[in-house]
C-alpha cells in the first residue's frame, strides 16, 4: 500500500505574494479560510480602498497604530464573516486569515486593532466621511453596471444614509 501523498497547488496567486497552502490539522489554523473569496471580490470591485479612501484622518499621527483603512478593512471583513461587534477584536486580532486579509504575515505580522480602537473608530466617523462613503459606494455600483455586457435602463440604488446616534426614543421608553 502506498502512503498517502499530497500535491501542493498554489491557490489566490492574484491575491497575495506568497503561496496559500491549506492545511485543517495545523496549530495556527483560521475558521475563517472563506474570506479569502471576500478578498477577491473586494479586489476585483476595489471597494474598500474606495470607501478608506472617502475618510478623513485627523488623528495625532505620533498616537496612531492602526491606518484607517486597516481599520475600514478589519470591520467590513468581521462583518461579512459574521462577527456583528467589536467585541470579537481580542479573539481575532491574532487569527491568521484576518491578519493575511490586512496584507499582514498570518503568524508574525502584527495583531490587529482591538476592541477599544475599532469601537472609537466606528463611533467617531464623522457624517461628513459617511456621506462621503455613500457617494463612494454609489460610485461603485454605477461603475459596475456600466461594465456589464447587458446594459440595463435603471439602476435602483437604496443606501440608508441615516446616521444613527445616541438619541433617545421616548416611545422605547428608555
Amino acid at each position: 500500500m502506498r502512503d498517502s501523498t499530497t500535491t501542493p497547488c498554489l491557490l489566490f496567486t492574484d491575491l497575495f505574494d506568497r503561496p496559500l497552502s491549506v492545511s485543517f490539522d495545523v496549530p495556527n489554523a483560521s475558521s475563517d479560510g472563506g474570506a479569502v473569496l471576500l478578498k477577491s471580490a473586494d479586489r476585483r470591485l476595489d471597494l474598500i480602498p474606495r470607501l478608506a479612501a472617502a475618510l478623513v484622518d485627523d488623528r495625532q499621527s505620533g498616537k496612531v497604530r492602526h491606518v484607517l483603512a486597516d481599520l475600514l478593512s478589519q470591520r467590513i471583513y468581521g462583518l461579512a464573516l459574521g462577527y456583528d461587534d467589536a467585541n470579537d477584536a481580542a479573539r481575532l486580532a491574532d487569527d491568521p486569515m484576518h491578519k493575511l486579509l490586512l496584507g499582514r504575515d498570518p503568524l508574525k505580522g502584527e495583531a490587529l486593532a482591538s476592541q477599544p480602537t475599532l469601537s472609537r473608530f466606528e463611533n467617531g466617523v464623522p457624517r461628513g466621511d459617511l456621506l462621503a462613503m455613500s457617494e463612494a459606494l454609489f460610485q461603485a455600483v454605477v461603475e459596475r453596471h456600466a461594465r456589464r455586457r447587458r446594459k440595463v435602463r435603471r439602476i435602483t440604488v437604496d443606501l440608508d444614509v441615516t446616521v444613527i446616534g445616541h438619541a433617545k426614543f421616548p416611545s422605547c421608553g428608555h
